[in-house]
This record gives structure tokens, sequence and C-alpha cells, in this order.
């Protein structure tokens, strides 16, 4: 790979326009050096794209592979467009690059993931994110699904982002999650690993990210001029998606965070019938909530004008009959305690839940709970979920505070995204007659383990923003 050929690839990559790449590709002056390890894109009044040469000829083995090392140099050029101007931990520097290769992998497939598949192979922690799983760990993954064995949540996390189910924000709490956890190991005994199990993290935390691709160092820095209005031209045409939760609104996904998800009024009829159909049965009467009245019917030995057969039976009848009465009696509304789970892997679907939950809103006891790794209170304003929670996710804490206020029923929306449940959590619980919804992108492998009732929700109709 020369640098004649490195410029006839960038040609065509410009004419293919993937990710509305041409309005920065067009302005950026193409160097070649072994000032960077690997690509950078400057910014200065005329932005230049820095390529070492050397990196290119050792670990690209075909054009497609050059194209998914500039693509990938571009989204992550938009990040930082994006991004506000804080110092970025490891976890958002693992973040980025992760859900970049992603994207780079759904939407132009192996021929261009290849390269990240190779220059990742070997990684022994939680860098193995930064490429689609390989031939055998496919193969563990789809067994383990169809055994219902229970799998590490990073690995559940890995599977989803390849699937595009999970954005930056997700990955970053992700990693910042198994680090808290490495740091202080939970008590009690572990599951070994079974023989060739291929999700073991053979190191701890994220490793080292001098290996990653692009100006990391940068990172956090502000772009201004000819390049900053070639990427917001690239941003009206790609909006963004499948990046960041809010582009340019970050900050969603600091710990602890205010979790604020907009509601999308789309048409959820399949979702709502089922949804209903679940927490009816989990109804319980509320003393807090409104007399309503209720539509009543009772029979009097007098007759009705709106009982006609009564009316002719008295004509021919030795007695009065019984007629039909119509009225209304005043009754307290069941409503079920219900708990959403509002963890980074729920969010593909979070838009829709919210929308849900707020049309169901009167079957809902208040306070309304949500969880990550703590259960809050949170309320759904004008279309909105709020609530402050802590990142990660954890089913314990919620079966914890079943215990501790001993409702009679309640409900659980969750993705079945959850650690390896404390048997004695569980019993605890049992008190509480306990029904989980779980999204259909979910997976219900733990609770079915440990005996938790579950219902997985169809499908979504509609795009995810």
């Amino acid at each position: 790979m020369n640098e004649q050929r490195f410029r006839a690839i960038l040609r065509e990559l410009i004419d293919e326009n993937p990710f509305a790449i041409r309005a920065v590709l067009k302005i950026l002056e193409l160097c070649f050096t072994d000032a960077v390890p690997t690509l950078a894109v400057t910014c200065e009044a005329r932005p230049r794209l820095l390529v070492n040469p050397g990196f290119v000829a050792r670990h690209c083995a075909s054009d497609k592979e050059v194209k998914a090392v500039i693509c990938h140099e571009f989204l992550h050029v938009l990040l930082r467009h994006t991004e506000t101007l804080i110092q970025p931990t490891p976890a958002r520097h693992l973040a980025a690059d992760a859900v970049i290769n992603a994207i780079l992998h759904r939407q132009h497939g192996p021929a261009w993931s290849a390269f990240m598949a190779r220059y990742y192979a070997k990684c022994p922690d939680l860098r193995k994110l930064l490429r689609p799983m390989n031939a055998n760990e496919a193969s563990w993954f789809e067994q383990a699904a169809l055994q219902r064995r229970p799998l590490p949540q990073w690995v559940q996390a890995w599977e989803a982002l390849y699937a595009g189910r999970l954005v930056a924000d997700d990955i970053e709490e992700l990693a910042e999650q198994v680090g808290r956890q490495l740091a202080r190991p939970s008590p009690g005994k572990s599951q070994p690993p079974q023989d060739g199990d291929p999700f073991v993290l053979e190191a701890s935390g994220i490793g080292g990210l001098d290996d990653l691709i692009g100006d990391h160092g940068a990172f956090g820095e502000g772009i201004e001029g000819p390049l900053a209005e070639a990427l917001r031209r690239a941003l009206r045409q790609m909006n963004g998606s499948g990046i960041w939760r809010a582009p340019g609104t970050r900050g969603v996904g600091s710990l602890p965070f205010e979790a604020l998800f907009a509601a999308q009024d789309t048409a959820l009829a399949e979702w709502r019938r089922i949804t209903l159909a679940i927490l009816k049965k989990h109804l319980v009467s509320d003393r807090r909530a409104r007399r309503r009245e209720i539509p009543a019917e009772y029979r009097l030995p007098a007759l009705s004008p709106r009982d006609r057969r009564a009316f002719l039976g008295a004509m021919w009848m030795p007695f009065l009959p019984e007629a039909r009465w119509e009225g209304a009696r005043q009754e307290r509304s069941g409503t079920a305690q219900v708990y959403l789970d509002v963890s980074g892997s729920m969010w593909s679907g979070m838009p829709h839940l919210v929308a849900l939950l707020g049309r169901l809103s009167g079957h809902i006891r208040r306070p309304f709970w949500a969880f990550s790794d703590e259960v809050a209170p949170a309320v759904i304003e004008r279309g909105a979920l709020k609530a402050q929670t802590s990142g990660g996710t954890s089913m314990g804490c919620v079966l914890a505070h079943l215990a501790r206020t001993k409702p009679e029923a309640a409900v659980v929306v969750t993705d079945g995204y959850i650690e390896q449940l404390d048997p004695v959590l569980v019993a605890q619980a049992r008190a509480t007659r306990l029904h989980v919804l779980v999204t259909r992108e979910g997976s219900p492998a733990e609770l079915a383990r440990s005996g938790i009732p579950y219902t997985q929700l169809p499908a979504l109709g509609g795009r995810h923003a």
C-alpha cells in the first residue's frame, strides 16, 4: 500500500460518500507522516488529514480496510465535534471507538471490519468490544442463549452493540461499571468458567489506549473554522443517529445522571394490549387513588322506565316483578407498583416505553420507581421520564426494595441484562406477586434461571432515534 494507492482510495471514498463524508474529506489536505501513530485530523485554517503510511501498510490488507480506517477517523472527529469540552475518561475513549467500529461493521459488513477483527484479536480485556465476535464466540453466545445459560453482562452488551441496540453512552457506563466491580469484588462464590469458554476477561479494566485508532489526545478539544462547518453539514445529513443518545446535549451519561428520555407518540397498540393485561393481573386496591364512578346495575321491586320486559310482566303477573335499574357506585381504582429499568442498555426502546407507560399512568401506583443499580422515584412529565439514577444495572436492588416495602404485587420492565441473582434476595421477594416484562431484544435467561415469572414483549414498530 503506497501513498499513490492511498490517494486513489481516498478519492473513491469521497465519490461513494458513506456517512455524508464528502463535505469533510474534500477540505482536508492529505499528509503522510510518522508524527502520528495511526491517523489524525488537525483543526487549522486549512485542516489536514495526517496518515502514518507504515501503520496502513502493516495493518490494512485491502482497499475496503483502508476505507474503514478513514471512515473511523471521520466518525471519531464527528464525536469530538458533538462532545462537550470535558476531559474524557479511558471509558469514554473505549466507548467512542467501540461504537464507531460497530457502526462500520453494521453498515459495510465483515469486509470493512476485518481490520478491527485482526487488530484487536488478542486483546485480553474489555478492548474485545472494539471488534465483532469471531465465529467461535458467536457460536458460544448462540448456544448459551438457546440453553438459557447466564452470560456476563459485558458479553450481552457486546452482542447488543454490534446488533445496533447500544450507543456510546451504554458502553461507557458498562466500562465504568466493570471497573468498579473489579475494584470491589462482590462477596460470595462466583461460578467457574466452563472449559473453552471464550468469554473470560484475562486482564482487568480496559487495558491501554495506545493502540486505539485516531487522535484520542484531542478528543475533548473544540473544533472551529471550516472543519466545524463541514462537520455540521455532515451532521445535518446523519443527525448523529446511532452514536450518542442525544447528540449535542451530552451529559446524560454521567454518574450520577438525570435520566431524561423524550417520549415518541408511536403506534403501540400491541404493546398496550399485552402490558395492560399484565398490569390488570397485578392491580391491587389503592387507598390513595381517587374515587371514581363505576357503572352499576341492580334490581328493585319497582318498575323502571328502562326495563320494558318487567313493565309488560307486571300486566299479567300476580306480583310486582323486579325491574332492572342502572346507577353508579364510588370505587377506588386498582394500581400496580411498577419498576422501570433506566440503565444504558435499555436506551434503544426507552422512548417507546415512556410513551407506553405515560398512557397507562392511571394504572401505575405512585411513586413510580426507576432503577439502575439503585431504586429511585420517577415521574413522567409532558411525555418525558425523569429519574435520578446512578448507572449500571442491578435487579438485586429491586428485589431488596420489594422485600423492604412488601407490596402485594409488582411489575418490573427491563431488558433482562442483569447480574446473577442472589437466591436469598429472590426468596425474600416471594411475598410479592411479581411479574417481569422483558423487552423484545432483551434476555430473560437469568429470570428463568431464578424462577421469576416474565413475559417477553413483541417487537417495537418504527425506527428508534
